[in-house]
This record gives structure tokens, C-alpha cells and sequence, in this order.
């Protein structure tokens, strides 16, 4: 083994020089491989649905705040029509006051609409983080797979390779329920 080759290769070498020393291990060895590849996947999907909740919270909120400019506009041209209506009973007056009758009648509907917009947001928020939830968990189980599937490796009992895939078979199968999550 050469001194100039990175730590990780080395360990890759000491590794392989291992696994043929002892064929019964090259199956553990490919389970490890295995394992690392899905807990990589569980990672980046979760991640993934974790931005996708971050990104619909924020438009939640940007649906809420929306809603608030209406929902004040909308008290205010009432405001400014009753105003209107006591300070003088011209003609004039009254097309002011129904202009701003109109444009309150007009942000009350609007608002209600971004309510429910922002509510459905706040629902798919709900959902994103229950899938991000499954993703974490398998995730975690994965690399419990991992760990205990290695103590295979250093211990050269396989009732621990036994453990570790079942953990992973867990992993994998919590992991894969976030997809049916709605």
C-alpha cells in the first residue's frame, strides 16, 4: 500500500484484501454496498421533500399575507364609502360612495378566495412533511442496517447480517411509503 494514496482508498484496498480472505463475507460486503446506495436515495428524497415543504410554507404564507392587504383594503373602502355617506349627500357623493361600496365588495371576494387558496397550501404543507417524515425514518433505518450490517465485518457472525438486512427491509419499505402519502 502506498503512502500517498488517499485515507479512503486505502480503506477500500484493506477492505477488498479482507473480503478475499474470506469469501463467506463477499455477500456482507455487497449488502453494505446496497445499503449505502438506498440510504444515499432516502437521504436526497428526503432533502427534496423537505424543500418542497419549505417552498409551500412559503407560499402559504405569501397567500396569508395577501389575503390580510385584501382583507384591509377591503375595510377600508368600506370605511372611506361610510365617510362619504356623512359628510354629504350630493349626487357626486353617492357615485364616490358606491365606487367605494364596489371596490370593498370587491377585495371581500377576493379575499375569500385567497383563504381557501392559502388553506389548501397549508394542507400540502402537512402532507410534504409527513413525507418527509417516512423518508427520515427509513432513512435512519437504513443506516442502522448499515452499522449493524458491518459489525458482520469485524465480527464475522451472521445472525448480524441477518439483523442489518432486516432493519434495511424496513427502511426501505417505510421509505417507499411516503410516495402513497396524500
Amino acid at each position: 500500500m502506498s503512502e500517498d494514496q488517499p485515507l479512503e482508498v486505502q480503506e477500500l484496498q484493506e477492505h477488498v484484501e479482507h473480503t478475499h480472505a474470506n469469501p463467506q463475507l463477499l455477500p456482507v460486503s455487497f449488502t453494505i454496498s446496497v445499503l449505502a446506495v438506498l440510504v444515499a436515495v432516502a437521504t436526497l428524497m428526503g432533502h427534496r421533500t423537505h424543500t418542497e415543504e419549505v417552498v409551500t410554507q412559503i407560499k402559504a404564507s405569501d397567500t396569508w399575507a395577501e389575503y390580510q392587504a385584501k382583507n384591509i383594503r377591503y375595510h377600508n373602502y368600506g370605511s372611506f364609502a361610510d365617510v362619504v355617506a356623512i359628510m354629504s349627500a350630493s349626487e357626486k357623493s353617492a357615485k364616490l360612495q358606491e365606487r367605494f361600496r364596489q371596490q370593498s365588495e370587491k377585495y371581500n371576494h377576493e379575499k375569500d378566495d385567497l383563504q381557501a387558496e392559502a388553506r389548501k397550501l397549508e394542507s400540502e404543507v402537512a402532507t410534504e412533511r409527513r413525507k418527509a417524515d417516512r423518508y427520515d425514518f427509513g432513512e435512519t433505518m437504513l443506516e442502522m442496517a448499515l452499522v449493524i450490517t458491518s459489525v458482520t465485518l469485524l465480527t464475522k457472525r451472521k445472525p448480524f447480517w441477518y439483523v442489518g438486512m432486516g432493519f434495511g427491509a424496513v427502511g426501505v419499505i417505510v421509505a417507499l411509503t411516503a410516495v402513497m402519502v396524500h
